[in-house]
């Protein structure tokens, strides 16, 4: 059978309007209580990278979460919340991303993403294990309200990447050390979808984010909810509509051949309100397959620092508040005060650099950029 996603086409963050709409959604995917049959607790996962507010585009849009979670309460289903972003509690995202009416409202629970316990997965292809939040044993289901946005290290962030949120803390960190290759860190990614088993991915693409996403990118209009049960299918469809070919997506062709879900679009029925003149051909993002981490191994230190990647900080815009250095995940840290001068703006050491580009995801100034050296541009023909 065919993966089914649904596009539904809306211009503005109205809830009643994108209820409207995700009831319509849901039906074509068989109706609300089909998908969560015989399961009364939901945990809703949105992507709360950091404090931003809605029109930043950083975050999921509370309007969209409300939306969903008033058809659920219409259903008589218990709703919990919750996510574990990068360098903050959820509290601190809940009170400026304009969330806290919307839990007030609806009865939501938050659940609880600052506890963990360590699960065995011998299914895994990487992952064997997974330090995973305590929210997952409140729940019956989760359903992931995802942020159509870009991702320099994974070229977008969608539906599988949307679960990585339920690694909690710094664990998250011990993967990028553990898997600094982009095809191994996908291959974490899901296996993580698949023992978790979502059985509904929702994502927020009305207002979405393009360039230095995923927390320091662009917003633009792309006027667009979509709805699926299968995350890689969602994410293939993304990128139909960003005019990105799917297999650049590291998820989207590894999430197929490890069963995940479909990419290729002949296994994908889209259904809604698709059209062409929803694709936006000129949507800012890097159109070619990421490359796999160059190691000493094969190239000497300073070859590799003159092809690879790097995150470069714009000093102009930085203001040495130091989250990048706290979100490095190595030790020693490749980004640091090497100086010891704490007045100083930090450095990096490129050598140590594992490019994972956390301290790019979490810039709250937007300083932080990657950058492909001119000799890096010549092999890699960006």
């Amino acid at each position: 059978m065919k993966s089914k996603v649904i596009v539904l086409n809306i211009d503005e963050y109205d809830y009643k309007k994108i209820k409207q709409k995700l009831d319509y959604g849901l039906k074509l995917l068989g109706g609300i209580e089909n998908i969560l049959k015989n399961r009364k607790r939901i945990l809703l996962k949105p992507n709360f990278l950091k404090p931003s507010k809605p029109e930043s585009a950083v975050i999921t849009h509370p309007d969209v979460v409300r939306a969903f979670a008033e058809i659920l309460s219409e259903n008589d289903f218990s709703i919990l919340l919750g996510d574990s972003p990068a360098a903050v509690k959820s509290e601190k995202v809940i009170k400026k991303s304009g969330y806290k009416d919307l839990i007030k409202d609806y009865n939501i629970k938050l659940a609880d993403f600052e506890n963990y316990k360590t699960v065995s997965f011998n299914e895994g292809i990487l992952a064997r294990q997974l330090n995973i939040a305590e929210a997952v044993d409140q729940v019956d289901s989760i359903v992931s309200i995802s942020k159509m946005k870009t991702h320099a290290f994974t070229r977008i962030t969608g539906a599988v990447k949307n679960m990585f949120g339920i690694i909690t803390g710094l664990f998250k960190a011990e993967y990028h050390v553990k898997m600094p290759d982009i095809y191994d860190f996908s291959k974490v990614l899901i296996d993580i979808n698949r023992y978790l088993k979502p059985d509904l991915h929702i994502m927020d693409g009305i207002l979405a984010m393009e360039g230095n996403g995923p927390g320091s990118g662009d917003p633009v209009k792309m006027d667009v909810v979509l709805l699926s049960k299968d995350p890689v299918a969602l994410d293939s469809v993304f990128c139909k509509l960003i005019n990105l070919k799917p297999d650049i997506v590291p998820t989207n062709f590894l999430g197929q051949k490890y069963g995940l879900g479909f990419y290729e679009y002949d296994r994908i029925e889209i259904l809604g309100d698709f059209s062409k003149s929803l694709i936006n051909k000129n949507f800012n993002v890097v159109r070619r397959k990421p490359e796999r981490l160059i190691s000493a191994k094969s190239f000497p230190p300073w070859l590799k620092n003159l092809i690879s990647p790097k995150p470069v900080i714009d000093y102009d815009l930085c203001i040495n508040c130091g989250e990048c250095v706290e979100q490095c995940p190595i030790e020693p840290k490749a980004l640091d005060w090497h100086d010891n001068n704490r007045k100083n703006k930090p450095t990096y050491n490129y050598k140590d650099c594992i490019r994972c580009y956390c301290c790019q995801e979490i810039c709250p100034q937007k300083a932080i950029s990657v950058k492909v050296p001119l000799l890096g541009k010549l092999i890699y023909r960006r």
